[in-house]
């Protein structure tokens, strides 16, 4: 792609991110979403990839959807009580129709089946972009309409996110499909503490989106798209494949990792408003997840020649490690068993 024509990508995609976070009026955040949507659009479908294409196509569907139900529902509410600030949606029908179509932006569960096949066909780097920073004005709109939005309804879909992420990425072998699922599993937990505890849901989304950016930016380092690929980069890149495993595993929420401490803290809370059922339905069906990071993680660390895959062996490159890539593991390994000491530095 052009230099001049990505830079102009990038800043619209900026700015139509921050036009919808600094935003109070419906209009503009719904104008915020449709530069953004409009500037992601060109990035996915950049290497005129029939599969590419079809990415692009699906994303925009959806997304014009999801945009269309968003300003129908400000304009229900704006009907209803003459205001069209985003804190105040008092209207249950627009309640309803908005806890939709940010399900529908975010890729929750049942509105999750765009999202794998767009990860698919583009290339890593935008599938991060997919994944964290175009997810951010959704996420912050919830967090703006938190105390007006469907409870129940977020409770349901967040368990079907959990349980349909974990599921459907069991027999994955494409490395972007399978961060799509833990990306959907993720908004499950997001998804059910939010109405609760919207502070929660931001501490669990940032800490999610530097995971997955250090997740896709060493595999973009290992060129690895397939679990094959990926099983015979050991000999390649060994550092890296063990920074992999502890992210994946981090990723996963094991302790003491980093990836730990948001579900530690959803689930205390949880506990705390009385819905011991619902944290301990969430954590049993994140194993399902658990699962197929470990078959990551074992894939890049412990599948060592001979083995069965007919992949092409790589030479190994004394190459040094991005030095992003570098801290954000870093970061995603040690925040949590160091956060005791924060306070005592400071």
């Amino acid at each position: 792609m052009n230099p001049q024509a990505k830079l102009v990508f990038i800043t619209s995609l900026l700015l139509g991110s921050t036009i919808t976070i600094s935003s109070n009026h419906w209009v503009m955040a719904w104008t915020g979403l449709e530069i953004n949507t409009l500037a992601i659009l060109p990035m996915i479908s950049k290497s005129h990839h029939p599969r590419a294409i079809e990415a692009a196509t699906k994303y925009f569907l959806v997304q014009a959807a999801a945009s269309a139900l968003i300003l129908f529902s400000s304009m229900t509410n704006a009907w209803h009580t003459g205001q069209w600030d985003i804190t105040q949606l008092t209207s249950p029908e627009s309640c309803t129709i908005l806890t939709a179509a940010i399900a529908m932006k975010l890729g929750l569960a049942p509105f999750h089946f765009w999202f794998p096949e767009v990860l698919q066909g583009c290339s890593l780097i935008t599938g991060l972009v997919l994944s964290t920073v175009i997810k951010f004005p959704p996420i912050t709109l919830m967090l703006m309409t938190s105390q007006s939005l469907n409870s129940t309804m977020m409770t349901a879909m967040a368990i079907l996110s959990v349980a349909l992420g974990g599921w459907m990425g069991l027999n994955q072998t494409q490395t972007r499909k399978i961060l799509a699922f833990s990306s959907i599993s993720h908004l499950g937990w997001m998804a059910v503490i939010i109405t609760y505890n919207p502070k929660l849901a931001l501490l669990n989304f940032y800490l999610y989106v530097m995971m997955t950016a250090a997740v896709f930016l060493t595999l973009n380092s290992m060129k690895t798209l397939k679990l094959s690929t990926l099983m015979t980069t050991w000999t390649k890149t060994p550092s890296l494949s063990m920074m992999l495993m502890l992210t994946l595993l981090s990723l996963a929420g094991l302790p003491p990792l980093t990836g730990f401490l948001p579900k530690w803290l959803i689930i205390q809370e949880l506990t705390k408003q009385e819905m011991a059922s619902t944290a301990t339905i969430i954590a049993l069906l994140s194993l399902l997840s658990l699962f197929f990071y470990l078959r990551l993680a074992y894939c890049a660390t412990i599948t060592l020649p001979p083995h069965t895959t007919n992949h092409m062996k790589q030479w190994y490159t004394n190459k040094p490690t991005n030095v992003s890539v570098a801290i954000l593991v870093t970061m995603s390994i040690i925040l949590l068993p160091i956060s005791p000491m924060i306070p005592t530095i400071v």
